[in-house]
């Protein structure tokens, strides 16, 4: 599997999953596109994969804008790959869904969600001309079987869900293909606040016991980005060693 040629834009790149991707994916042959709200530790990401770095606010629609006019100049208009990793993901559950703050839900739901639909809607005109293009959105298996105490998180997750197979519709006209990964709880440090017992319960309960990596889903959305991949459209994969069964 090569991805060699293919200009790929990546959120949340700087540390986590994200970086692990821009790993994987740049070890494949992308041209990569990082973007990141975190500058310093995304240049360092983009630095050690020869990448390009943009910075990225997902919860300003300007921000948004300004990153595609960059992709846009850094990939003469073609665009073959976009994953929307970028999100807020920690220091938000542990909280039953009536002591949540309201502030908090809208701000996990603006990043997430309507990033999301900005960027991917930002993003379609280049991946429409690259003739090939490839959206992986990064879901979560918690809006698959309803994690308790984490309702701003699933709630968004679940809209990601659901947009992806939207998009697949209005996109797959052009030969635009929308995909979407549903991981469990991986050995991130955005993972380090969750509890004890939930970690437990991951690894118990996979058809393949114990910790996940994110390393080992880097195939898997690799595979997402390539031409091949246009017959999985519309489709969520759980990613989680058998978690989750759909």
């Amino acid at each position: 599997m090569s991805l060699s040629g293919r200009h790929i834009l990546l959120t949340g790149a700087a540390r986590g999953l994200g970086a692990v991707l821009a790993r994987h994916l740049a070890g494949q042959g992308a041209a990569l596109i990082l973007a990141d709200l975190a500058e310093d530790e995304g240049r360092a990401v983009a630095d050690e994969v020869g990448a390009r770095f943009v910075p990225v606010d997902l919860g300003g629609p300007g921000s948004i804008t300004a990153l595609a006019a960059e992709v846009t100049e850094a990939t003469g208009g073609r665009l073959h790959g976009l994953v929307n990793n970028g999100a807020i993901a920690t220091g938000i559950g542990g909280i039953g869904f009536e002591d949540v703050d309201i502030d908090t839900f809208d701000r996990v739901l603006r990043v997430n969600v309507r990033g999301t639909w900005l960027m991917t809607r930002a993003a379609a005109p280049l991946l429409r001309a690259s003739g090939s293009g490839r959206v992986v959105n990064v879901a979560s298996d918690t809006a698959l079987w309803g994690a308790p105490n984490l309702i701003s998180y699933t709630a968004s997750k679940g809209a990601v869900i659901a947009m992806t197979r939207s998009l697949a519709r209005e996109l797959g006209p052009d030969r635009v293909g929308v995909t979407a990964v549903a991981p469990g709880i991986l050995t991130t440090p955005s993972t380090d606040y969750v509890p004890e017992h939930r970690h437990r319960l991951y690894a118990e309960g996979r058809a393949v016991p114990g910790p996940q990596a994110p390393e080992e889903i880097a195939d898997t959305v690799a595979f997402l980005l390539t031409e091949g991949a246009l017959t999985l459209t519309g489709q969520v994969l759980p990613v989680n060693n058998g978690f989750v069964f759909t």
